[in-house]
C-alpha cells in the first residue's frame, strides 16, 4: 500500500523551487531550465518546501508504470517522462512571443500563452486556441519542449492566440481532478470576453467568438469533457467554442473494442495505468473515461469537431467510436475525421519534424482558419 503521507501535496507542484531562473542550457537550439524553472509564484513554491529532504528517502518501488512513472513505497514519485522544461521566450524560429501566467496559486493551476508577433498589434483580433497536453494524466507540462514547440508552430501558422493548460495531475491528484482544473482555466480565459480580465494579450487580441478547444491524449479527453459541459453551461461572458480537435484521444472501458482484443499486453498497461490514476468508482466505464457511458455527450458544445487518429494507436478505434456516438446521441455539427497512416499514439511529439507531423499541424490550422480569412 502506497504511504502517501505528507508527500502528495508537494509532487502535484509543477516543477522544485528556485527564486531565478538559472542559467539557461543551449542545447541543439533550445534553451532548457533543468528542472528548477517553476511558473508559480515563490510564496505557493515555499509551501512544500521543507519536503524535498525526504524526497530520497526510499528506493524501493511500489509500482512500476514504465515508461511512464514509479511510485516508490515512501510515497515518492517519479516521472520518467515529460519532466524537461523550457522558459517562455520569443521564438527566433516561429517570431511568436509566449509568457507564464498562475490561474489558481492554492491548487497550482497555470498556464502558458502564446502570441505571433510578425504582425504586431495585429490589425484584427485573433482565433484564441485552448490547448491541453497529454501524458496518461500523470506526466507532461506545457513547458516541457515538446509543447512548447508544438504550441510554437501551431500559433504562427494559424495566426492564433493560444492558452496552454497546467492542470493537477495523477496519482496525487486523481481524475477528474484535472478535469475540474480545466474547466476553472476555460472560466479564467471567458473572463476576458469584455476586455476586462487580468491579462492583456486576451484581453485585446483575442477573438472570443473564434475560441478552439484542443487537446492530445489524455488532453483530448479533458477537451472532450470540457466540450460537453461548454454545451449544457456555456461560457461567462456569453464567450463561444467555435471548433474542438481530439488528437489520439484517450478513451476507454471495461469492454475491448476493435483491434484491443489482439494486444493483450497493451491492453493490460493500460488498464493498470488507469487503475491507478483514476478513481475506483465507476471503473473504466466512468462516463469521463469511457464517453459511451456519458448520457449528455450529444451535448457537445461547438460547431465543428476535428478527431485525428493513428494508424498503429492501440485507442484509434475508441476514436472512430466516438465519432459514431456523436451521431447516435443527435450531435448537430460536423466531425471530420483524419487517421495518418503508419504512425502510432503522439508520433507528433516525438517526430515533429515528419511529414505526418505537418500534416497533422496543417490540418489543425485550416481547422482554425476556416472560414476566417
Amino acid at each position: 500500500m502506497v504511504q502517501w503521507c505528507c508527500v502528495q501535496k508537494y509532487l502535484d507542484v509543477p516543477f522544485p523551487w528556485k527564486t531565478k531562473f538559472p542559467q539557461q542550457l543551449n542545447i541543439t537550439g533550445h534553451s532548457f531550465l533543468p528542472l528548477e524553472y517553476n511558473p508559480l509564484p515563490i510564496t505557493y513554491q515555499k509551501r512544500y518546501k521543507h519536503i524535498l529532504s525526504s524526497s530520497a528517502m526510499d528506493t524501493e518501488v511500489a509500482y512500476d508504470l514504465s515508461p511512464v512513472l514509479k511510485v516508490y513505497k515512501n510515497g515518492r514519485i517519479e516521472r520518467l517522462v515529460g519532466v524537461e522544461v523550457v522558459p517562455p521566450s520569443l521564438d527566433p524560429q516561429t517570431n511568436v512571443q509566449s509568457k507564464d501566467v498562475v490561474i489558481s496559486e492554492q491548487d497550482g493551476v497555470s498556464a502558458r500563452l502564446y502570441i505571433p508577433k510578425a504582425t504586431y498589434p495585429p490589425p484584427r483580433k485573433l482565433p484564441l486556441l485552448v490547448y491541453f497536453h497529454g501524458g496518461a494524466f500523470c506526466v507532461e507540462t506545457p513547458f516541457s519542449p515538446n509543447y512548447h514547440n508544438l504550441l510554437n508552430n501551431v500559433v504562427s501558422k494559424a495566426s492564433a492566440v493560444a492558452v496552454s493548460v497546467h492542470y493537477r495531475r495523477a496519482p496525487e491528484h486523481p481524475v477528474p481532478a484535472g478535469h475540474h482544473d480545466s474547466w476553472r482555466a476555460l472560466q479564467w480565459v471567458a473572463s476576458h470576453v469584455a476586455g476586462k480580465g487580468p491579462e492583456e494579450w486576451l484581453n485585446r487580441h483575442a477573438d472570443f467568438e473564434r475560441v478552439f478547444l484542443a487537446g492530445d491524449s489524455a488532453g483530448a479527453n479533458i477537451t472532450s469533457y470540457l466540450g460537453v459541459r461548454v454545451g449544457m453551461e456555456g461560457l461567462p461572458g456569453g464567450a463561444t467554442v467555435e471548433g474542438i480537435v481530439l488528437v489520439h484521444p484517450f478513451f476507454w472501458g471495461e469492454e475491448p473494442i476493435g483491434s484491443e482484443a489482439n494486444q493483450p499486453e497493451q491492453v493490460k498497461k493500460i488498464r493498470d495505468l488507469l487503475r491507478f490514476a483514476c478513481p475506483p468508482a465507476g471503473g473504466l466505464d466512468n462516463p469521463i473515461i469511457n464517453p459511451e457511458k456519458d448520457p449528455n455527450v450529444g451535448k457537445l458544445g461547438c460547431k465543428r469537431l476535428l478527431v485525428c487518429l493513428a494508424e498503429k494507436d492501440l485507442v484509434r478505434d475508441r476514436g472512430w467510436h466516438y465519432h459514431e456516438l456523436l451521431q447516435k446521441n443527435g450531435w448537430p455539427g460536423i466531425a471530420q475525421v483524419l487517421e495518418i497512416k503508419d504512425e502510432d499514439h503522439a508520433f507528433h511529439l516525438f517526430k515533429p519534424n515528419s511529414e505526418n507531423t505537418q500534416l497533422l499541424i496543417h490540418q489543425m490550422v485550416s481547422f482554425i482558419q476556416h472560414g476566417y480569412n
